[in-house]
C-alpha cells in the first residue's frame, strides 16, 4: 500500500513531478550491490509470482501519467527495494518493549529459555503473516536509514518520546564530538544473534556487509548462524 501512496504523492504534487520523483529516489533504491554481489531478498525467485501479481494489479489501479518510470517492472522493483532497504522498525513498539522488559526478568534458566523460544516463534509467525514484505514491527521509516548508518553497537535509537507522530533520535550513551551517530537496522532479538546471522540479515535486506567494531571483534567467529549453533549444541 505504500507504493500507491508514493505514486499518488508524485501525481498529486503541486510542484514539478520530476522533482518529486527525485526526492524519493534520493533514498537508497538499488536492487543489487554489484561490488559485493548481493541482491535484495524481496526480488529473489521465491517471490517472483507474488511480484508479478502485485505489478499487474498496480498497473490496473494507478493512472500512468507522470509516474511511467516506476510502472515498468524495473521501476516497480526499484520501489520495492526503496521500501526494503529503508524500512526501519522502531524500538518503542508495544511488542519490542514487551520483549525488552520480558528479557530482563530474573527467571530461572529453564523458564528464560522457554521465554526466548516463545519470542523467537512470535517473530517467526509475524514475519510469515506479513509475507516478508514488512519488518517485524510493521513500520516503514525512510528518513532514518538515509541519515544514520547501521552499527551492531549503536549509540542512538529512534523512538517516539511523546506518544504522537514525532519521531526522535535518542542517544543510548555519551557521544563524543565528531563521533558518527549510528542506529541499529536490526531489532533487539536479531542484534543479539551471531555475527554470521547478523550479516546474513543485513546483506539480504540492506545489501551491505557490516564492519562495525562488534563485527570486527567477532571476525574470527565461525561462519554459522545462531540457529546452526543451537542445533550443534543440541546434537552434542
Amino acid at each position: 500500500m505504500l507504493i500507491p501512496r508514493i505514486l499518488a504523492t508524485i501525481q498529486q504534487s503541486t510542484t514539478n513531478r520530476e522533482e518529486m520523483c527525485m526526492r524519493f529516489l534520493q533514498f537508497s533504491h538499488r536492487t543489487m550491490n554489484e561490488d559485493a554481489e548481493l541482491a535484495h531478498k524481496l526480488l529473489g525467485e521465491k517471490f517472483s509470482s507474488q511480484l508479478a501479481l502485485l505489478h499487474g494489479l498496480l498497473l490496473q489501479a494507478i493512472p500512468h501519467e507522470g509516474v511511467e518510470q516506476f510502472l515498468t517492472m524495473e521501476g516497480f522493483q526499484s520501489l520495492l527495494a526503496l521500501l526494503g532497504t529503508n524500512g526501519q522498525g522502531v524500538g518503542t513498539s508495544a511488542i519490542s518493549q514487551w520483549v525488552t522488559r520480558s528479557s530482563e526478568l530474573p527467571l530461572p534458566e529453564a523458564e528464560k529459555q522457554q521465554l526466548d523460544n516463545f519470542i523467537d516463534k512470535l517473530y517467526e509467525d509475524m514475519d510469515r503473516v506479513s509475507g516478508n514484505f514488512l519488518n517485524n514491527e510493521g513500520v516503514a521509516l525512510f528518513s532514518l536509514q538515509s541519515a544514520c548508518n547501521h552499527s551492531c553497537v549503536p549509540n542512538a535509537e529512534p523512538t517516539y518520546l511523546h506518544n504522537n507522530s514525532r519521531l526522535s533520535l535518542v542517544a543510548l550513551r555519551d557521544i563524543e564530538a565528531g563521533e558518527e551517530i549510528c542506529i541499529s537496522y536490526l531489532d533487539e532479538c536479531n542484534l543479539q544473534r551471531s555475527r554470521h546471522s547478523r550479516h546474513k540479515i543485513l546483506k539480504e535486506n540492506y545489501l551491505f556487509v557490516c564492519q562495525c567494531s562488534k563485527c570486527q571483534e567477532q571476525a574470527q567467529d565461525p561462519d554459522v548462524t545462531s540457529d546452526e549453533e543451537e542445533d550443534e549444541e543440541m546434537s552434542d
